[in-house]
């Protein structure tokens, strides 16, 4: 499957939810019919919806706004893709970060607690050679009607795999009210917490 596949399907939650369903079960039946079976290695080999079809993440509104959206983090051999649509937002330009705890209980989302950084650098712009986050995704503008489209991809993060300084599960997407300076630390300055998705497999 072509990860390009989710931008098509992503308008609507509950078809994400049963795209990923089918194609989970298609890897699976793919992976059978290709490999020799060996049950004392089953649980190893098993593949699983989150690493196969994607991880869906619903984001729900915080700090009494009306943003929402919905996310899939899809993992192959070139690292992750996430693709995200939202709504309800101000329009104009919203920072975009992965948070330390998929926790959003907390009416404004501080919850989530900092910024995902498992490396310990300098809060900056993605790529940035003087340092940044794990979770520094950088902004995005919103339409005029609310609406807004983001996509990311990295060899940096991974689904599932228990490395400490890659694994995205048990982490938060946050959406914040302002835009991300890249400077001010230890975050950039973006604001309020607007929106708030646990990722959770």
């Amino acid at each position: 499957l072509s990860l390009t596949a989710y931008d098509f399907i992503i308008n609507d939650l509950e078809t994400v939810r049963d795209f990923i369903k089918t194609d989970a079960c298609k890897q699976e039946q793919k992976k059978t019919t290709q490999e020799t079976p060996q049950p004392q290695e089953a649980k190893q080999t098993t593949t699983t919806s989150a690493s196969s079809g994607g991880l869906v993440v619903r984001l729900e509104p915080k700090s009494d706004s009306q943003a929402s959206g919905v996310a899939i983090f899809a993992e192959d051999a070139n690292g992750v893709r996430m693709v995200s649509k939202f709504e309800g937002l101000t329009p104009g330009t919203h920072a975009i970060h992965l948070h330390e705890k998929a926790d959003c209980s907390a009416a404004d989302g501080t919850s989530t607690g900092g910024h995902w950084n498992p490396t310990f650098e300098k809060h900056g712009a993605w790529g940035d050679p003087k340092g940044y986050h794990r979770g520094d995704l950088g902004n995005f503008k919103a339409q005029a009607d609310g609406s807004a489209k983001f996509s990311f991809q990295t060899d940096q993060w991974c689904v599932g795999c228990g490395d400490p300084q890659r694994d995205i599960v048990g982490k938060a997407v946050i959406i914040h009210q302002g835009t991300d300076d890249y400077t001010s630390q230890p975050s950039g300055a973006a604001g309020a917490r607007v929106s708030c998705g646990g990722i959770i497999k």
